[in-house]
């Protein structure tokens, strides 16, 4: 009898089952933006390339500005030289003090300067996006008036002649085109769709294509 009552108490109340959590897909805010350039979101790459920009130029700063504080020490001590040992100790660390402040003071100056330049040029690349179109005209184009630009800013800011300006022209020009091809090149290796190559594209192979689309629908 007691069996016989267990066994009824068991099929008479259910089994109560754990309930399976919503599997969720991540945010669109995590997945990799496919259509910015270098896979890198504007508000990251900005920042990113300033900084890396503002080490580059710390360090140049910092090499080109000790050697001239050296020069300018020699210089400005050559009719005064040490005759003793203990004089050549004295000045030998007073050149090196003398190199390593205006290395530091010049690494602060051209790191600050290049920072600013590198920003002007995303930010002017970013406007020439945004004005051709965001996700269709991303190519070497806005990269190469990007380049442009910043190189006649940077020429009417230093009041350079017509023939440096022309130089300074013509380094971004070059700059320009090299890297914006470079990120054209990463593009279509990650599978973003850039509009002269779609365009090259369906110049030469669409009409290969479209034979093989009829040929593969037609019956047989």
């Amino acid at each position: 009898m007691t069996a016989e009552r267990e066994a009824a108490l068991n099929t008479a109340v259910p089994t109560p089952s754990i309930p399976e959590e919503p599997t969720t897909a991540a945010p669109a805010s995590t997945r990799p933006p496919a259509n910015d350039r270098l896979s890198i979101r504007f508000n990251w790459r900005l920042p990113l390339t300033t900084i890396l920009a503002s080490c580059a130029g710390f360090g140049l700063g910092l090499t080109h500005g000790g050697q001239i504080a050296g020069l300018r020490f020699r210089a400005e001590n050559a009719h005064r030289l040490p005759s003793s040992q203990v004089g050549w100790y004295l000045y030998h660390k007073s050149k090196n003090y003398h190199i390593m402040l205006g290395g530091i003071k010049e690494g602060f100056k051209m790191g600050g300067r290049l920072s600013f330049w590198t920003a002007i040029f995303f930010v002017f690349e970013e406007a020439v996006d945004r004005f051709r179109g965001v996700w269709v005209q991303r190519d070497f184009m806005s990269t190469v008036v990007a380049a442009l630009g910043t190189a006649g800013g940077f020429s009417a800011w230093n009041r350079f002649p017509v023939q440096t300006a022309a130089r300074t022209a013509t380094m971004g020009l070059k700059f320009g085109l090299a890297f914006g091809l470079m990120q054209d090149l990463l593009s279509v290796a990650r599978g973003r769709r850039v509009g002269y190559v779609e365009f090259v594209r369906r110049q030469f192979f669409g009409a290969r294509e479209e034979v093989q689309r009829k040929v593969l629908a037609s019956p047989v």
